[in-house]
């Protein structure tokens, strides 16, 4: 299935993994790549110097392009920036500001940039300062979230840029990436559905969680503070809303999130943890290899669109 996103990252099939900080390391992203689409490696707030490494081990698996996603707001987004120039990655992935301070960095060391956005105005500021392309991603998405729905937002980016643009957000089969086509995307960018993938490496606490997550089991932490994340229904999820509707200081509700999301992923800490999770889980319920989950959906979709 080739598309303008399959030329610019030279890939197989037009499908990004999800930058999923604490999850999305070396192994998932090469299994990815390998299989055709695009891995990514989370920056987070991990220290430059590990993400160097995490690159590198990934080479040793895959000869394959991937990228590195950075969360501009993190207090390492600089050296991060630095990093991924000198290592030469295939692509960076950018959120939470504007990459344009680094972008004659990245781009002189033949790097494709592109940013998440959940809005139409900072898809136009992104290809303004020389973005390749941009993931329009809706409120259905794990993690922190705007308030657009994919299925809103994806057509209004598409009219207002020039460049590519990829959608993330509620995307888990074939018939997903087919609505993205018709939207106007060219490619997609997939996160929970990676989550149940062999090569993921969070706590088998976190996978049972997603696979057994029905329709109605993810919930928004944060709306009344500031920061909407989405996550699966947990007891410790609930708390933290009601907290909020109780009318938590934004600095009470921060100190009870505090590493919430390490203590998910590497400890599968039911009672602490936040098991961040699209609004998507409920299609997500076995676990397999990522090469096997990418045929899967890019057959559908080629069905689907009669190609």
């Amino acid at each position: 299935m080739q598309t303008k996103i399959t030329e610019l990252l030279k890939i197989k099939f037009p499908v990004l993994q999800g930058g999923m900080a604490w999850i999305s390391e070396h192994r998932l992203a090469a299994a990815v790549s390998e299989a055709g689409g695009a891995g990514i490696i989370a920056g987070g707030n991990a220290p430059a110097e590990l993400i160097r490494e995490e690159i590198r081990k990934a080479r040793t698996l895959t000869d394959k392009p991937f990228g590195v996603n950075i969360m501009l707001m993190s207090p390492n987004a600089e050296d991060l920036a630095r990093v991924v120039a000198e290592e030469k990655v295939a692509f960076v992935t950018t959120g939470a500001g504007n990459p344009g301070k680094f972008m004659e960095q990245w781009k002189t060391a033949g790097i494709k940039v592109i940013p998440v956005v959940p809005g139409v105005a900072l898809a136009k500021r992104m290809e303004r300062s020389g973005a390749d392309a941009v993931i329009a991603e809706g409120t259905e998405s794990g993690g922190h979230i705007g308030e657009n729905t994919t299925m809103c937002l994806v057509p209004q980016v598409t009219d207002a840029v020039g460049i590519p643009v990829i959608a993330a957000g509620g995307i888990a089969d074939g018939r997903g990436v087919a609505a993205s086509f018709m939207l106007g995307a060219e490619g997609v960018q997939v996160g929970t559905r990676f989550l149940t993938a062999e090569e993921c490496q969070i706590h088998a606490n976190y996978k049972e969680l997603v696979v057994k997550a029905k329709d109605t089991d993810t919930i928004v932490t944060g709306r009344f503070t500031g920061h909407p994340c989405r996550c699966v229904k947990t007891k410790f999820s609930r708390s933290l809303v009601n907290s909020e509707k109780n009318g938590i200081s934004p600095d009470e509700f921060e100190s009870l999130t505090v590493g919430a999301l390490r203590k998910a992923a590497i400890d599968g800490n039911i009672e602490e943890g936040s098991f961040l999770c699209g609004a998507i889980a409920g299609m997500v319920g076995e676990i397999k290899p990522a090469a096997e989950i990418i045929k899967e959906m890019f057959d559908m979709a080629r069905e689907l669109l009669k190609l």
